[in-house]
């Protein structure tokens, strides 16, 4: 399957390129100036995807390894294709829109204008973002990328072309809490994990239904109805929901107040002068409340504010 599509002018490729080149093995996705290609499951599948930039836009590729036993529904294919690249790139984000409505905020207005464009970079899967997000919580990004990378391992699902591909629920069910224990996750976490792939697995958290149009297209309840499901699962709290949103759905308006790094930039964002011009600008302590309550205004793009002052972090070093 190939599809191009037409980028913004202002569209920050490095920011997709960053998140999908976490892991320095490079084992399920290879990352160069220009390219991302990443292994992921296609309808039982081993999978390849493709995405090559260029000057105004971006060529997506998939290739599917058709000669392993899986029924691959090509009808429904090319469209459901060209809606997980959209979604990928972040194209459906009301960027413009968050950005015109807060240029002239008084902490966020001049970050917004050094990083104008930013846009959530979102995982091929709801499932692939969901599992990112149970591996990461309370540890640092560096440990969870290296848990992330023995678990892909541990599945061992390899495209032809050599790339081992991001396992969902059915791949993760048939490895076991012993595998992913010895992958380095802990016991409640593997628990939470094999818990959520057996609801993924089941059809009681249908996390793939309206992906064609978009978060809720076929979903009364929207991400209020995802995040409760999520929320009954054992494990699982209000930042791992909003982070697995964010990630992959494209999501914008989840609360990231609870998240260290939020806090922490939020804290530079509003540091005070001590006093004197000898000494330098001290960051401010945000309490997760305190972030709550300055993040709450920017609803319905809570976490796409989180997503600047996590940039903002990285602009400063």
């Amino acid at each position: 399957m190939h599809h191009h599509i037409s980028l913004p002018a202002n569209f920050r490729r490095q920011d997709v390129l960053a998140f999908h080149g976490r892991d320095p093995h490079a084992l399920a996705e290879r990352v160069t100036a220009s390219r991302l290609d990443k292994g992921l499951v296609w309808q039982g599948a081993p999978a390849l995807l493709s995405l090559s930039f260029e000057e105004g836009g971006v060529d997506a590729t998939l290739d599917v390894d058709v000669d392993v036993d899986v029924d691959v529904d090509e009808g429904a294919a090319q469209p459901r294709f060209e809606a997980m690249v959209q979604r990928m790139l972040g194209l459906d984000q009301d960027v413009d829109g968050f950005e015109q409505a807060h240029q002239h905020h008084p902490e966020l207005g001049p970050v917004l204008a050094r990083q104008s464009g930013l846009r959530v970079p979102v995982t091929a899967t709801p499932f692939e973002a969901l599992s990112w997000a149970i591996t990461g919580q309370q540890i640092s990004v560096q440990a969870a990328v290296a848990i992330r990378r023995r678990m892909i391992e541990a599945c061992g699902i390899r495209h032809r072309s050599g790339s081992l591909c991001h396992p969902q629920a059915t791949q993760l069910l048939a490895l076991g809490e012993a595998a992913l224990r010895a992958a380095g996750f802990t016991a409640s976490k593997a628990r939470t994990l094999l818990a959520v792939s057996e609801a993924v697995q089941g059809g009681a958290l249908p996390l793939d239904d309206g992906l064609d149009g978009g978060l809720g297209s076929e979903r009364r309840d929207g991400p209020s109805g995802i995040a409760a499901q999520l929320l009954a699962i054992k494990g699982i709290g209000p930042w791992t929901v909003s982070y697995a949103l964010m990630r992959g759905f494209g999501w914008l308006d989840g609360s990231l107040h609870g998240d260290v790094a939020v806090r922490r930039a939020l804290g530079a964002l509003l540091a005070r002068d001590p006093g004197s011009s000898d000494t330098p600008w001290q960051p401010l302590t945000v309490t997760p409340q305190a972030a709550e309550a300055w993040l709450a205004p920017l609803s319905p793009w809570r976490a796409l504010a989180a997503a600047h002052l996590w940039a903002s972090l990285s602009v400063a070093a």
